[in-house]
């Protein structure tokens, strides 16, 4: 075996936790094969550098194995090596996250109280005057 499909390679690496999500990440532009956009038949050999998105984070991957089952977490990383610089990306980033204050924080506890809601139905009558 001397190349593998990219999507089943994203699934043995455990990137993804299915082969369909692998495909659906590969399909809707959230990889990237040595550059360039890739379909999820695409195949990688070793070598091939892989630019992979998952939610906030990037990680710049080099191919050093090809897999085409999905095993234990200690052999999917042995199928790659990821770049010094991406590991710094992700690790900056990821403390901007932590630091990052909270977008919504909600102070109250349960459902509006008889009284609460008393108050925003005067509240809109009000407005609406």
């Amino acid at each position: 075996m001397d190349s593998v499909r990219l999507d089943k390679w994203l699934w043995a690496a455990r990137f993804f936790k299915t082969r369909s999500l692998a495909t659906e990440a590969v399909a809707g532009g959230k990889v990237d094969l040595n550059g360039e956009r890739a379909k999820p038949a695409r195949a990688v050999k070793p070598g091939d550098r892989v630019r992979l998105r998952l939610g906030p984070y990037e990680h710049i991957l080099i191919v050093r194995a090809l897999g085409e089952r999905r095993g234990p977490a200690a052999a999917a990383a042995a199928l790659y090596e990821e770049t010094e610089e991406s590991l710094a990306a992700r690790a900056r980033l990821a403390t901007q996250l932590r630091m990052a204050p909270a977008a919504f924080v909600y102070e109250e506890k349960g459902r509006p109280t008889k009284k609460d809601r008393r108050d925003l139905a005067d509240f809109i009558e009000r407005r609406r005057r």
